[in-house]
């Protein structure tokens, strides 16, 4: 860029940035914020006042919405953000909303372009209509995603990335496997332990379970019944940080991803292939552009495929996997992305970006 810029961040309320434990949105924000940073930009991020980060920070509540005793819709505190943002608009040069669908909203009242991530899912009923207003700053974070709605003039898909260098490797690994995310009926954690019982070896199930009553009915009535059945093959952790999360997946022989809802990209896959675990996987979302099947892993249609296929893991190359990945997910790379629609927006360019780092919409039409 010619010059450093004015940049905003605008993250959700639900979880400090980066999250203690389990929050792939805030972690994928800290992650873009410390790059923009290193780089020269003058970064402000709107964020829980408990977040670190560089540059400056502008608090939107004062402690993060899971963490305290909040079990209602976030949707007022994220109407709060942004009247917060609106605020402080004229100081930027681009403001980049990570939250969801309120970008639209955000985008088409604020006097500075905004960049709109979709971290979520897309297909849902009233999606066309609210994406059909023409909006120059529209990012998917996957092709898988951005395909749902083809018609959209999408300035570009820039896959997530991480600091992934020292992710733990370990050549001599252990026989087990490992889920790793939240326990929900959309994430296949039950599936998860049906695979462990069906293939004879142990799980350590390391997630998050969530405040809302329908996530504990879930919890009580779903998971702790299949947790009870599998006796000791299956052991729940619960939620790690980072660095335990991370020994847990390197200690493993594969890390476990049966669920059937469409991931729009997959951090769990990238954080476990980049400690050199294979992922074994329902082929559904976002997942393979990050898998390459039958060498990250492998893909499977229900639990009883992917049990079958838990014991090829041991042909798989664990160095190569870690090298791939990080080199395609890293947080420089991403970066790399988000400047060329910063560039690309600041010039008025509507035009969707071709290079290898921001992906033009064309290649999922």
């Amino acid at each position: 860029m010619s010059r450093p810029l004015r940049i905003a961040q605008v993250a959700p309320p639900m979880e400090r940035v980066p999250p203690r434990a389990y929050g792939g949105t805030e972690r994928v924000i800290a992650e873009l914020v410390r790059e923009l940073d290193r780089r020269g930009h003058e970064v402000t991020t709107f964020a829980s006042a408990d977040s670190e980060v560089p540059g400056r920070l502008i608090p939107t509540v004062p402690e993060p919405l899971r963490d305290s005793t909040f079990q209602g819709d976030p949707a007022n505190y994220v109407l709060a953000t942004i009247h917060s943002v609106l605020d402080h608009a004229s100081e930027f040069d681009i403001i980049h909303g990570h939250i969801d669908w309120m970008n639209l909203l955000l985008a088409r009242i604020s006097p500075t372009p905004v960049v709109c991530t979709f971290h979520g899912r897309l297909d849902y009923p009233f999606a066309a209509e609210m994406l059909a207003r023409p909006n120059p700053g529209l990012v998917a974070i996957s092709q898988n995603q951005a395909a749902a709605h083809p018609d959209v003039e999408w300035a570009a898909v820039v896959h997530n990335g991480l600091t992934l260098d020292d992710a733990p490797f370990e050549r001599r690994r252990g026989e087990a496997l490992c889920f790793v995310g939240r326990i929900t009926p959309e994430k296949g954690v039950v599936e998860a332990i049906e695979i462990a019982k069906m293939t004879g070896r142990q799980l350590r199930i390391a997630a998050k379970a969530g405040p809302t009553p329908k996530e504990r009915a879930y919890y009580e009535e779903e998971f702790m019944p299949a947790l009870e059945s599998a006796g000791g093959l299956v052991e729940y952790v619960g939620e790690l940080g980072q660095e335990d999360r991370d020994r847990l997946v390197a200690d493993s022989f594969a890390a476990l991803m049966p669920g059937s809802w469409p991931e729009p990209f997959g951090l769990v896959a990238i954080e476990a292939l980049a400690c050199g675990t294979p992922v074994v996987a329902r082929r559904v979302g976002g997942l393979s552009e990050i898998i390459r099947d039958g060498v990250d892993g492998f893909f499977g249609d229900d639990p009883v495929q992917l049990a079958f296929l838990v014991d090829r893991v041991g042909e798989l190359d664990r160095e190569a996997i870690r090298a791939s990945v990080l080199d395609r997910f890293s947080a420089g790379r991403m970066t790399d992305g988000y400047e060329a629609v910063y560039r690309a927006m600041l010039a008025g360019d509507r035009r969707p970006l071709d290079s290898e780092d921001a992906q033009p919409l064309r290649a999922v039409r």
